[in-house]
């Protein structure tokens, strides 16, 4: 699959080797990007929060994600249900390129990677209630691993298609839902692909739009 690095998309390791679900960001990171981010539409109107960016080994911004909702926490089983939160990753659309500094070759990027973002992206904020702090890093990494497999093949069974408007317009997504949230991916018309997961917040009601003040997600 052409994607970004899978290491970007780690959660910090919290005191213990458990991984936190992220650390905050802050606006500079997503003023640097040159491309246009996306959030939910105006129809949302909850509260609105910055995560982080990932960028290549020369600094370039590649990708990045918002929240929207109630600002989630790894928690157990028990207690996921009473969170409702939607995050949406927005990803370059860059083919294979040279690095800036000349040294290396930059990965191409797709929906997929978008996709696999997103399917990290749920994960970091899923703790199964039958493991312990030890057990969760090993559970994580297969379940990346999968997220990796399942987005390679959008195509496949796992996914369905989904229609929802992206700037008004009507945008097919590739959707999948796990006893964990739901992940979709597809791609705008503004050159850059978009991927989004959540918990507690339907899919099918939620639509997209580029953001015109990243601003607005400084609380």
């Amino acid at each position: 699959m052409e994607t970004t690095s899978r290491v970007d998309a780690q959660a910090p390791a919290a005191e213990g080797g458990a991984r936190l679900p992220f650390a905050r960001g802050t606006v500079d990171g997503y003023l640097k990007a040159s491309f246009p981010w996306y959030g939910l539409d105006e129809a949302f109107t909850g509260t609105r929060w910055l995560m982080q960016v990932g960028t290549a080994a020369d600094g370039t911004v590649e990708h990045g994600s918002v929240g929207h909702g109630d600002e989630p926490s790894v928690r157990h089983e028990a207690t996921e249900d009473k969170e409702r939160f939607a995050v949406v990753v927005t990803v370059a659309a860059n083919p294979v390129r040279r690095s800036a500094d000349g040294t290396g070759v930059l990965e191409a990027t797709s929906v997929s990677s978008a996709a696999w973002l997103a399917g990290v992206g749920l994960l970091s904020f899923t703790w199964p209630g039958q493991l312990d702090h030890g057990l969760r890093d090993d559970w994580l990494d297969q379940q990346t691993e999968t997220a990796w497999v399942l987005a390679d093949d959008l195509a496949g069974p796992a996914w369905s298609t989904l229609s929802l408007p992206v700037d008004g317009v009507p945008t097919p997504f590739h959707y999948r839902e796990s006893e964990f949230g739901w992940v979709l991916a597809g791609s705008t018309q503004e050159g850059v692909h978009v991927g989004a997961y959540g918990r507690g917040m339907s899919a099918y009601g939620l639509g997209f739009a580029m953001i015109k003040d990243i601003h607005a997600y400084v609380v």
